[in-house]
């Protein structure tokens, strides 16, 4: 089984290709949104339990502000690709920017990989939606 498959039935919500309703979607646009759909909930997650729970460098002010700004920009993001907004490129080109500044301050931090690799997938993914 695939790494992404795996975590796709870790959050228990069917894939977005699986999803008929998306048929106005291209293959990437539904790749993109599942990447800002799964970085929303790690970054959100991780941020509220993870970091709350170890305190200290976790819960600085820069640092926790960075991870739920990069969680809500990934939920908009996606809502906008989600509806077809033809401002998704603009959302994702924030949304890129964002998540590379999260994924390098999680790394930082430490303790953090499984934040760090969903927000560098993430801006790779909306990177490119945003070319």
């Amino acid at each position: 089984m695939e790494k992404s498959e795996v975590s796709r039935q870790q959050r228990k919500h069917p894939p977005l290709l699986a999803m008929d309703h998306l048929t106005h979607l291209d293959g990437d646009q539904r790749d993109c949104i599942e990447a800002c759909t799964t970085c929303h909930e790690i970054c959100l997650s991780m941020a509220t339990t993870h970091s709350l729970r170890l305190g200290g460098k976790h819960v600085e002010q820069d640092h926790f502000r960075l991870m739920m700004d990069c969680a809500e920009i990934c939920a908009t993001s996606a809502n906008f690709m989600l509806r077809d907004s033809p401002l998704h490129r603009l959302t994702c080109g924030v949304c890129a920017e964002v998540c590379s500044r999260c994924a390098d301050d999680c790394a930082a931090v430490g303790e953090m990989h499984e934040c760090v690799e969903a927000c560098r997938a993430c801006a790779h993914s909306c990177r490119a939606m945003a070319a």
